[in-house]
């Protein structure tokens, strides 16, 4: 089965999340579904084992799918908001955009989309700011790097730095494709988005 439609399915059936009266949904791409690594291992598997000793309330709702443009977020999340009803939103999108050389104002407009959805739906949100390769140049790399920022300003929600460009810079920490951090890495992009999430988890009662 397609994973994208797999994913789907995980979010509209019903019953099919850990029990937690507080949810995380994290709406990502390859950076965040687990791409080339052991299950268990990726910094979100870090993330929902971390929850579980430090602030058990909480669960993660993981609907990242590899190759997931903002676009790709724009058409899932209004559906996912509505059948997990989260408290958060994390969202973790537009590496795959600036691959593709998609238009920095393109690529802002969808991010400014899934934000307004997910604060209108009433969860806080936490914007990563996505990888920028430099296919394009430096003024095209630059321009959406940037682009994360000024969105989380416009909308008041929080933003994460690259998280992922330390393990970028490392030897050893990268998977054969050069793109994809490995097992190695994902500890340290848990910690790098870590502070900016923690000070957020206090679940309000149903």
């Amino acid at each position: 089965m397609n994973y994208r439609v797999w994913v789907l399915l995980l979010l509209l059936l019903p019953g099919w999340a850990a029990a937690g009266s507080c949810s995380l949904l994290i709406v990502g791409d390859s950076l965040s579904s687990g791409y080339g690594l052991a299950n268990g291992s990726s910094w979100v598997d870090r993330l929902d084992a971390r929850l579980k000793k430090t602030a058990p309330d909480w669960r993660v709702i993981n609907a990242s799918v590899s190759g997931d443009t903002t676009q790709n977020g724009l058409q899932r999340l209004a559906p996912a908001l509505a059948r997990q009803r989260p408290q958060g939103v994390l969202i973790e999108l537009g590496g795959n955009d600036a691959l593709r050389g998609t238009p920095p104002e393109a690529i802002r407009k969808n991010l400014l989309g899934l934000v307004r959805q997910a604060k209108a739906a009433g969860a806080w949100v936490v914007l990563l700011e996505a990888p920028v390769l430099p296919n394009y140049g430096k003024a095209y790399a630059d321009a959406v790097a940037k682009l994360y920022g000024e969105v989380a300003r416009a909308e008041t929600v929080t933003h994460v730095p690259c998280f992922v460009c330390a393990a970028g810079t490392q030897p050893g920490m990268m998977q054969a494709d050069g793109i994809h951090p490995n097992e190695k890495a994902q500890a340290g992009m848990l910690d790098a988005v870590w502070p900016y999430l923690k000070p957020k988890l206090r679940c309000p009662a149903k």
